[in-house]
């Protein structure tokens, strides 16, 4: 069966799927609110639902899956999903992004369960810039994390590093110093105007550009790797001295062209785009009908897509947060930390 293709003719081959929408980490271009609407417990799809859906989503062109949240290990008994999902034939890649501080009791069980690969969102070196971005202070559970993912035998971990002027854009090196010293590959993210992210403002964004240019000119030049785009986020290069680096350039240099992802939150509603406004609820169908139809829901949500959501967004004359303190009480789905990265 040939992959679903949506209406600019790109493929559904990436599923993010979100398990909670919870975080133990209050990230200010993230959660930077007092007060979240949370999603009911009842209403969270079991791991069963959510195996069978992926199951049922590999014939049409799925072949990654990324577990996310909010914080997926916070999500009792985590290994049984990925121990479910790693038994589809078919599924490349099973992979998981977490902050990195319940690794040290996860690390192990999931890796044996069956989870190929780790990425961890780590944004600064620095114990009390890490405790006021994100209003704890955890720094050293993070660390600890990242060397219980190496003991437990993950490799090719991803470090992931969103760059904000005036906040952690004076780390860069320090960042590419402390991946190479771990055997990571960091990637530089540039700050998105993604729901929830209410405090965003342009002027905060350090371009992609301007990342590479610092790096190359402290590191003997920065070479891209990828001449070509591919589906992958992100951009990468390497250093004259052979470190390799990935850039997202989200913001500046968006790539709905080739993007192939697609999210499924942890209650069940289907997303096409990071910027879409609302998603559609298929949890009814799942229950209903099964897990076939609800993965032919999908398909048919699929090849209607037409989303550009970062290229529309990176046109607008005045571009402020996508969404309100307000909105997002009121449409929790639009939150970063439900809809999942």
């Amino acid at each position: 069966m040939p992959a679903a293709l949506d209406l600019h003719h790109r493929p559904l081959r990436n599923l993010r799927l979100s398990v909670t929408d919870r975080c133990n980490l209050r990230c200010g271009y993230c959660m930077p609110e007092e007060r979240y609407e949370w999603l009911q417990r009842a209403d969270l799809l079991t791991f069963e639902e959510s195996s069978a859906l992926v199951a049922e989503l590999i014939p049409h062109g799925v072949e990654k899956v990324r577990l996310t949240g909010g914080e997926p290990l916070l999500r009792r008994d985590i290994d049984q999903l990925v121990r479910s999902l790693r038994a589809h034939a078919g599924l490349r890649e099973l992979a998981l992004t977490t902050n990195g501080l319940r690794l040290p009791e996860h690390a192990k069980e999931l890796r044996g369960a069956g989870l190929d690969r780790l990425t961890v969102s780590l944004d600064t070196l620095r114990a009390d810039r890490f405790k006021e971005l994100t209003r704890r202070d955890e720094l050293a559970g993070a660390l600890r994390g990242l060397d219980a993912a190496a003991s437990a035998g993950f490799t090719g971990t991803k470090l992931n590093v969103v760059v904000m002027r005036g906040t952690n854009d004076d780390e860069l090196l320090d960042m590419l110093d402390f991946a190479r010293e771990r055997a990571l590959e960091v990637r530089f993210i540039e700050y998105m105007d993604v729901g929830g992210a209410t405090r965003w403002d342009m002027s905060r964004v350090v371009p992609a550009t301007e990342i590479i240019e610092l790096i190359g000119a402290a590191r003997g030049g920065a070479t891209p790797e990828d001449l070509e785009r591919t589906a992958a986020p992100a951009d990468r290069y390497r250093t004259a001295d052979g470190q390799r680096f990935g850039v997202i350039a989200s913001t500046t240099r968006p790539f709905c062209g080739s993007c192939d992802r697609a999210r499924l939150t942890a209650d069940g509603q289907f997303i096409t785009c990071l910027y879409a406004r609302r998603g559609t609820p298929i949890a009814k169908v799942l229950r209903a009908r099964g897990s076939r139809a609800a993965a032919e829901q999908i398909v048919d949500l699929w090849t209607g897509r037409s989303d550009r959501g970062a290229e529309e967004r990176a046109g607008l004359t005045t571009r402020e947060a996508l969404a309100q303190p307000g909105e997002l009480q009121q449409e929790p789905h639009l939150e970063m930390h439900t809809r999942g990265g």
